[in-house]
């Protein structure tokens, strides 16, 4: 196995696994305190909120998925998964060896990923040839991605039927009864089809005729359809490194109040893999790796514990965007949805502040 030593830096080494929204937020504010590495399986970041605009709109796409090297500029970039942990290095797929005084986990979840930014772009202009193509849309899954999706689709196609296929009893279930329900009346009054308490049979339309069953026997007529389910934690693999016992029965990284891996004082997690009871979104990683930052910067000065930041959960907010000028907003005391929250989320989607926050320019490729 290949070795990674610092280079001529001084400094403590820093290994960040995951380069997802909090793994590469943290990468980015540590790189020039630290001897930083990030390990990831793909050579880029995404803003993961944004992904669907893209969608329908593949220019979209080139200001939201970002090389790690666009703000990485002082880090070393490892482009290989992450297969094992021991007490002082990170092993990776291809050979690796990176020694590290202190660790970031942020793998967030198990995906598919195209490995280049330029294959990414790719899919998202085949993605939308393909909407472009088809008369007739299926959308399997009501959470925010599956809304999210019908809700671009019926604005920028409004002459497609969309129909949205959901297990549960209501669309959006991480957020409250009212959220939900302005989001289906939104959906319906853009003719978007939703029907509740009922799978789709993918495979039932393999022989070409585009003719879906769902478990309650009702057949649909799609020309294409999109999966939009919950992906597992890329934790998995976390049971055979020295942190195994650090899971929690759902595969959750347990961390204590400073977001450190419990019985480790140099090892974080951060982001979606955590066992912190409390909405996983992107908003709230980012928040999560400037506690780590702050504290490995603390750990790596004075060491006194006492002046490391604690996390606590905030209030439970979610914005989910409805097209391009509306979106459905649950805050602590209010429930609203329309143009008013849209100018909040829907136009931008917050990607000119995410690129700002590692320090590109909000507007410019």
């Amino acid at each position: 196995m290949e070795g990674i030593e610092s280079g001529s830096r001084q400094g403590k080494r820093v290994v960040v696994i995951g380069g997802g929204i909090a793994g590469s937020l943290a990468a980015k504010l540590l790189q020039f305190d630290a001897d930083v590495t990030l390990i990831d399986p793909k050579e880029y970041f995404e803003i993961t909120w944004a992904s669907l605009r893209s969608m329908v709109e593949p220019k979209f796409a080139e200001r939201t998925v970002i090389n790690h090297n666009s703000y990485l500029k002082q880090g070393r970039i490892v482009t290989s998964p992450a297969i094992n942990i021991t007490e002082s290095d990170v092993m990776t797929e291809d050979g690796s060896v990176i020694g590290y005084d202190y660790l970031v986990i942020a793998t967030g979840h198990n995906d598919l990923f195209p490995k280049t930014r330029q294959e990414k772009l790719s899919h998202y202009q085949a993605e939308y040839e393909k909407i472009k193509s088809s008369g007739s849309v299926l959308i399997v899954g009501g959470g925010p991605s599956g809304v999210e999706l019908a809700a671009e689709i019926a604005v920028d196609f409004p002459e497609k039927k969309v129909t949205l296929v959901h297990k549960g009893p209501r669309l959006l279930e991480f957020v409250g009864q009212k959220a939900a329900d302005k989001a289906s009346d939104w959906l319906e009054s853009k003719k978007v089809e939703v029907i509740l308490n009922q799978s789709v049979d993918l495979s039932s339309a393999s022989d070409g005729n585009k003719t879906y069953r769902t478990s309650g026997g009702e057949t649909i007529h799609a020309d294409c359809h999109f999966l939009c389910v919950g992906k597992p934690l890329s934790s998995q693999w976390l049971n055979g490194t020295v942190l195994k016992d650090s899971l929690d029965g759902k595969g959750r990284v347990m961390v204590d109040e400073y977001l450190q891996i419990r019985g480790r004082s140099n090892v974080f997690a951060i982001g979606d893999i955590t066992n912190i009871p409390e909405m996983k979104q992107g908003y709230i990683a980012e928040t999560h790796a400037n506690v780590v930052v702050k504290n490995i910067k603390v750990m790596m000065s004075s060491g006194k514990k006492k002046k490391m930041s604690t996390y606590k959960p905030g209030p439970e907010m979610a914005i989910v965007s409805l097209g391009r000028k509306d979106s459905v907003a649950q805050f602590p005391f209010v429930t609203v949805v329309g143009c008013l929250p849209g100018l909040i989320k829907s136009k931008d989607l917050f990607v000119g502040k995410t690129r700002k926050a590692r320090g590109l320019n909000p507007k410019l490729v």
